[in-house]
């Protein structure tokens, strides 16, 4: 579509409507779900898939066939859908068609191809020449639903194939390292009848694979050797597709949404020195400085929060332990702590911790102003300035103890236009603001204490007349004192509308 003129053109493979006519009748056989996608070293070069690869470099108008048929083509299995008494043919139930195909990021012009019918095809110059490379021990009509290029192994690929169509529910995963001269089988730890779907190779380290089943999701950190669930808070579901995006791991579902885990990080880092520590940091992910949205919704996804994602691991946490996770800039200076028993004295904020594995957001914020209890501002906030782009530190304290710490980036909101200077100016002006405030707030803190004794003083005066001129001098602080606290802060709002009547003073001003 091109939204200027609304223009539409199409840009069919082979312009024939197929309404009506059998597998048997057509030149080209399409299915529902037939593979389209760019080459990863030209963004003008599409291809997509029938029994043969096409390829076009001018956004449709013509294609080039860079193949022969790359299925078994056999004749007994490219009748009419649906069978002779109730046919059923749209066009796009056809069978013998290439299911899955990519071209290798890595290497230009390697090509792999999986067809419906069990045939696995490679070519290393672009489509100028096939090699069959099924394996030889994987079942006859195996239907190849995905292949996943390995990021660390010219030549390195994964193979997903299913066989439930015809009764058998085995996962079938096969690798290979040398081009597909040699494939073993790889779903050791995946449930027998768990048929698999989808694999993707987690590219920022070797060896960790995802896989998607009929039966939910799988994880090897091994290269395939051995499986383990890792289905977390995801329903059993099948898994139709997983992609992986800036270290979020991204699946497609039968019927149960899209899910996403935000942050794989963590599973990158993992290893044996490290469970065995009793507490731990994982280093954050570099975070944009933006917001973000921690609404739940019954009809609707949740959308990442905003902030920095922590994650850390506490071996065992008792409830007369306290666990503190502190924030400072990259040169030492204290931002903030969050305990789970807060000392107020510190101006510590609350949060909860589990043993086990954790995730805490810290949503960028330096500490508010000083707050004063039962107060009305107008259209007013006390937060403190967002954090700046750059590096920091993160600390885990455990019972006083120091036992991890790890640095951090906050980069720059992307479709911000704003410069460096405009933001250090922004920081520090609302510093400056918060300053003032707190320095009022806690004068009027002051003022308040000040007030009481001296009512306290004067109502324990017994003699009233003997010490007038102590009682006069009271009074005339407590005016004094009133008149500043006035002129700070409008006394008289008591509730949220009140400001309609009476000024707002100095500290709703700032």
């Amino acid at each position: 579509v091109n939204h200027k003129t609304e223009e539409r053109r199409v840009v069919n493979v082979w312009p024939d409507d197929p309404m009506g006519h059998g597998a048997e009748d057509m030149k080209y056989r399409f299915q529902w779900n037939y593979p389209i996608f760019f080459s990863p070293h030209n963004p003008k070069k599409m291809y997509t898939t029938s029994n043969f690869v096409h390829v076009t470099y001018n956004e449709g108008q013509s294609f080039e066939i860079i193949s022969p048929d790359l299925t078994r083509n056999d004749p007994k299995t490219l009748g009419p859908s649906g069978g002779p008494i109730t046919k059923d043919n749209t066009g796009v139930e056809y069978y013998g068609t290439i299911f899955a195909a990519v071209e290798s990021p890595f290497e230009k012009d390697l090509i792999w191809t999986g067809s419906d019918d069990g045939l696995i095809h490679i070519t290393k110059d672009g489509g100028k020449n096939w090699t069959d490379v099924t394996p030889e021990k994987m079942p006859e009509w195996t239907m190849i639903n995905c292949i996943e290029v390995d990021p660390f192994t010219a030549g390195g690929a994964y193979i997903i194939g299913t066989r439930y169509k015809l009764g058998d529910y085995t996962p079938y995963i096969y690798k290979t390292e040398d081009y597909g001269k040699t494939w073993k089988l790889i779903t050791n730890g995946i449930a027998s009848e768990h048929f698999t779907r989808a694999l993707r190779s987690d590219p920022n380290r070797k060896g960790l694979l995802y896989a998607g089943t009929e039966n939910g999701m799988y994880i090897s950190f091994n290269d395939g050797a051995n499986w383990t669930p890792f289905q977390l808070n995801l329903p059993i579901v099948p898994i139709t597709d997983l992609t992986i995006k800036n270290n979020n791991l991204i699946a497609a579902t039968q019927g149960r949404s899209f899910w996403i885990i935000d942050d794989l990080t963590p599973l990158h880092q993992l290893n044996e020195n490290l469970i065995s520590k009793e507490a731990f940091l994982y280093k954050p992910m570099d975070s944009y400085r933006m917001g973000g949205s921690s609404r739940k919704s019954k009809t609707a996804g949740q959308n990442h929060p905003g902030g920095v994602i922590v994650n850390y691991f506490v071996k065992n946490l008792q409830k007369e332990d306290t666990l503190n996770l502190s924030f400072f800039e990259k040169d030492g200076k204290h931002i903030k702590t969050f305990s789970t028993k807060p000392d107020e004295s510190q101006d510590e904020e609350k949060f909860k911790a589990a043993k086990g594995a954790n995730s805490f957001n810290w949503d960028m914020q330096y500490p508010d102003a000083e707050k004063v209890k039962g107060m009305i501002l107008w259209w007013a906030s006390l937060k403190g300035p967002k954090a700046l782009p750059g590096e920091y530190i993160v600390k885990m304290n455990l019972n006083g103890n120091q036992v991890s710490e790890q640095t951090f980036n906050l980069l720059l909101d992307p479709r911000s236009t704003a410069s460096k200077e405009d933001l250090v100016a922004q920081f520090n002006f609302i510093i400056e603001i918060q300053e003032k405030l707190t320095e009022i707030h806690k004068t009027l803190k002051n003022i308040t204490k000040i007030k009481t004794q001296i009512n306290q003083l004067k109502s324990s005066i017994s003699d009233k007349e003997k010490n007038k001129e102590i009682i006069d001098l009271a009074d005339k602080i407590v005016k004094d004192l009133t008149e500043h606290e006035n002129e700070l802060y409008q006394t008289k709002s008591k509730s949220s509308q009140d400001p309609l009547n009476f000024p707002i003073k100095l500290n709703n001003k700032l």
